[in-house]
């Protein structure tokens, strides 16, 4: 996995999940794929400019995009502000819903999908916030 992909993944995960929650069947793979190219364009850059000495794994990403977080771009900050309100809001939900699910190669994201209509109400609520571009 890319360096910017790393950290990346849970944003574009809680993003892809977002937009599952507004969007009807036929529009959810067009609206995720827009979601994963807006984070990468979003943060790609910055990602790799923050931490390019970084080696991938164990968190070391994540804790490098946190310590520089304010270095961050404006839209790049934005979109890891979303990731991590709903990541918050959903998180019993994922541990519920998807305990047994080993993370990493969008497992959890497929998981949240599969368990839409399990998710509570703070969940979708936030959930339909950040499709719908607020936080």
């Amino acid at each position: 996995m890319s360096i910017s992909s790393n950290i990346l993944a849970f944003a574009s995960a809680a993003l892809i999940v977002a937009s599952c929650m507004s969007a009807g069947h036929a529009q959810r793979a067009a609206r995720a794929t827009a979601l994963q190219a807006s984070v990468v364009k979003a943060c790609g850059a910055d990602v790799k400019a923050q931490c390019a000495g970084v080696q991938p794994g164990k968190g070391r990403i994540r804790a490098c995009v946190k310590e520089h977080f304010k270095d961050l771009s404006e839209p790049c900050q934005a979109v890891l502000l979303k990731a991590a309100a709903v990541g918050k809001a959903c998180a019993a939900d994922i541990k519920k819903n998807c305990a047994r699910t080993r993370p990493g190669g969008g497992r959890i994201k497929a998981c949240m999908k599969e368990h839409l209509a399990d998710v509570s109400e703070p969940c979708k609520a936030v959930l339909a916030r950040a499709a719908a571009g607020r936080t």
